[in-house]
């Protein structure tokens, strides 16, 4: 069988989530790019199929070096560094895009050779860094207090750097940080003032964009979405708004879906092959296909707890908790958004969603979590008591 040989390591039940998420992918990845592949690729409908096989094959192919070659133990090495070269790419992506010489919202880093988003390395980056000085000091409540005020601090710097071009990763990788300071036993009066301080800063930059109309874009932008929210849109009205489309989407879905390549909406919606994946999902398969991927996101969760269990480290243990629920919140919002539960964000569906760069950062998140299974693997095979054959007392005349 293919996931009882000796290169798919780890978690058998993870990649056989990530098999079928896979499938999913390249199936709606090309149902839903017909539109962009007249505006950017010639009419080229192959295009974006041959290049989602492309990087989720690479994504795949990075897991398994992962798994295979690299120790648990290399990523709490590289955690320190890590975090601070995400600083300083952050520092250049906000730099250039003051200057202005950054395309479009400014979130992308283009090196000459490669372009790539620095928030999705910081993210995992952040995790890594959380992880190491949770597992390291544990052991007083002295201990919690520094870890907390390390820990808080490079997140206030690097979720800030996020917020300047794109709040909700910010306050998505935010969350998964105040995730694992509550797993890490961190006292419930440092947790609290840290919801303080969030809803303080999402009240004060509601304030400052409705008292300075010349405040930076982004800030318009937390205020514009809230507002939407709350109030609704008033594009609604007209039903031209991705949010209704995304609806729209999954009504005419119904059950059982209108067919495979049969999407109607993912023509007029402008994210269909990404923020609004799920509703195409649905709209294509049905209601019991979105149903499905869900279920597939919560095996893939529980699976992440038995690994936690398992793990005989704290720092492998804060890693799986904190890239699951980053992986897990990131899904949560992306279904959340289609179906017009939560506000319009920018959030894809994990190994789902039509990307480049950001399915190869995703798949060093699944790689990491693998990564851990297999040594928890290993540890389970170093603890096991050795055999005992009892020989028949005629067999062990005759021997002696």
């Amino acid at each position: 069988m293919l996931f009882q040989s000796k290169i798919f390591r780890g978690d058998r039940v993870i990649w056989m989530v990530l098999l079928l998420l896979s499938l999913l992918s390249l199936l709606i990845v090309y149902s839903s790019t017909g539109a962009l592949a007249y505006r950017q690729a010639s009419g080229n409908t192959m295009h974006f199929l041959v290049r989602q096989v492309f990087f989720l094959g690479a994504g795949l192919g990075l897991m398994l070096v992962m798994v295979n070659f690299l120790s648990v133990k290399i990523y709490s090495i590289l955690a320190n560094l890590l975090v601070y070269i995400s600083i300083g790419l952050l520092l250049v992506s906000v730099a250039m895009k003051f200057m202005g010489l950054s395309s479009g919202s400014g979130r992308t880093l283009d090196l000459g050779i490669i372009s790539f988003q620095p928030a999705e390395l910081a993210k995992i980056s952040l995790i890594l860094f959380t992880a190491k000085v949770l597992g390291k000091y544990q052991k007083s409540k002295g201990d919690l207090k520094k870890a907390f005020l390390i820990i808080i601090s490079h997140a206030a710097v690097v979720c800030g750097l996020i917020f300047v071009s794109d709040f909700s990763t910010s306050a998505l990788l935010f969350a998964t940080i105040f995730t694992m300071l509550f797993v890490g036993r961190v006292p419930l009066k440092f947790l609290f003032i840290v919801v303080g301080m969030g809803v303080g800063i999402i009240a004060f930059t509601y304030f400052l964009a409705s008292q300075f109309p010349s405040a930076p874009a982004r800030v318009h932008t937390v205020k514009g979405r809230i507002d939407r929210f709350i109030n609704g849109d008033p594009n609604s009205e007209q039903g031209i708004t991705q949010a209704d489309y995304a609806k729209l989407a999954i009504y005419e879905g119904g059950i059982f879906g209108k067919g495979p390549g049969r999407s109607d909406v993912s023509n007029y919606m402008a994210a269909a092959y990404n923020d609004f994946i799920f509703a195409i999902i649905v709209e294509e398969y049905g209601l019991l296909a979105g149903i499905f991927v869900m279920f597939l996101y919560l095996i893939f969760f529980f699976r992440s707890v038995v690994i936690v269990r398992r793990a005989t480290r704290t720092f492998p243990a804060f890693l799986v908790t904190g890239l699951t629920m980053m992986l897990v919140f990131q899904a949560m919002i992306n279904i959340g958004v289609s179906s017009g539960v939560l506000p319009v964000t920018g959030q894809p569906l994990p190994w789902v969603s039509l990307g480049g760069t950001s399915l190869l950062f995703t798949s060093v998140a699944f790689g990491c979590i693998l990564s851990v299974s297999y040594q928890n693997q290993i540890n389970s095979e170093i603890q096991k008591p050795p055999i005992q054959v009892n020989m028949p007392d005629e067999d062990f005349e005759m021997n002696k």
